[in-house]
């Protein structure tokens, strides 16, 4: 008969439950939450276990690795499924859970979570401490502006590195002011040389990882964007398919079915919340920052050249060999787009018979709205001569 266990693991002491195929409790106990601990009553138990179940959690990667290093038959479970799983249980208690967990393992009702490797862990645990680091940074310093704010002491624009200097000259001839901004900015000064070596040693993590430097050679992609995403996918071979690493981060959208409803969602934002972040602002530096070496007009990623007065289009650079949207393609360079010659913004304006793909149909001239509208008007009257 095959038998099954769960661990509901805690930070002192861990319950765990044996059952048999039946579903028949056959053993628990409760052991302290250590590797040695727990290996050794399993042991104890002189049965052949079939799956070992654990809930993902801060403890359950350690204890993943060591147990399975013994020889074990370990799982990691989502914590996702497992909560949806308890919920029908009137009464929840550790033991209850880890009786829940092996009744898991033998339904094999769950999904198992891949244990990052102790090099990936490390560099996750490095862009926490950053994160963090920079985030109390940033808190002091609003938080001294907000104080000398309701004296009257604005401090307004100013570079880091003056960021000091300007603080002791607002608070001068200020008793009390002084002894705040003092001990303030001892803090601060404090938490930002902790911050650049942490950037300094996440640079040269960056410099001496294969993957991140192959990650960093696309426009926009930095050190940190590079880590972040190099740790989170630790093992490519884990997945079957590219598509699946979208699905893996939550960027593809949910859906609900149910007879006659059929609703597409937004994205589940299932998955690690660093990655998607980190993707969104690489995209965004893409979009929006100059790019060295860049023809268009602006200087800029799809930036028009005047003042923004809405949000840019923004417009997919897969097929463009570089990051910039607006003058790596040979296409866009060649001919111009036709709005651009409708609302007359390029500098060479064409002529309908050098470019007749640029007549506008009476049709299409409504679309164009606003300030637009006599422009439209006259093309579509230029059109029906």
């Amino acid at each position: 008969m095959s038998y099954y266990a769960g661990i509901d693991v805690s930070l002192e002491s861990s319950h765990v439950c044996v059952i048999d195929g039946n579903g028949k409790i056959v053993r628990e106990a409760k052991v302290a939450s250590e590797p040695e601990a727990l290996i050794a009553w399993l042991g104890s138990v002189a049965l052949e276990l079939t799956r070992i179940g654990l809930e993902a959690g801060p403890l359950s990667q350690w204890l993943y690795a060591a147990m399975r290093d013994a020889g074990l038959a370990v799982e990691l479970l989502e914590t996702r499924h497992v909560r949806n799983a308890f919920k029908i249980m009137p009464v929840k208690t550790d033991r209850k859970d880890a009786q829940g967990i092996a009744e898991l393992m033998r339904l094999g009702w769950f999904r198992p979570v891949h244990c990052k490797s102790m090099e990936a862990q490390e560099t996750r645990a490095m862009l926490t401490a950053r994160k963090l680091v920079q985030k109390a940074l940033h808190e002091v310093e609003m938080s001294l502006r907000g104080v000398l704010r309701g004296f009257g002491l604005k401090i307004g624009k100013v570079a880091p590195t003056q960021f000091e200097a300007r603080i002791r000259k607002l608070v001068e001839g200020h008793p009390s002011l002084e002894v705040i901004a003092t001990a303030m900015l001892s803090v601060r000064a404090t938490l930002r040389r902790e911050f650049n070596g942490f950037e300094k040693r996440l640079r040269a993590m960056a410099r001496s990882d294969v993957r991140a430097k192959l990650l960093m050679s696309v426009p926009g992609v930095g050190t940190i964007v590079a880590l972040t995403y190099a740790a989170a996918i630790d093992d490519p071979a884990r997945f079957t398919s590219s598509k699946t690493v979208g699905a893996h981060f939550g960027l593809t959208p949910t859906r609900y079915q149910s007879g006659e409803t059929d609703r597409i969602g937004r994205i589940s934002k299932i998955g690690d919340a660093s990655v998607r972040a980190m993707l969104y602002e690489s995209a965004h530096i893409i979009i929006t920052r100059p790019v060295k070496g860049c023809t268009s007009r602006a200087g800029r990623c799809g930036l028009p050249s005047g003042p923004v007065r809405r949000k840019p289009r923004w417009r997919s650079p897969a097929s463009s060999p570089s990051s910039c949207i607006e003058c790596s393609s040979m296409e866009r360079r060649s001919r111009p787009s036709q709005r651009s010659a409708v609302l007359g913004t390029i500098k060479d304006k064409p002529s309908v018979a050098k470019w007749p793909s640029l007549t506008v149909p009476a049709r299409d001239a409504p679309q164009v709205r606003g300030r637009d509208e006599g422009m439209a008007a006259a093309v579509e009257q230029r059109n029906l001569t």
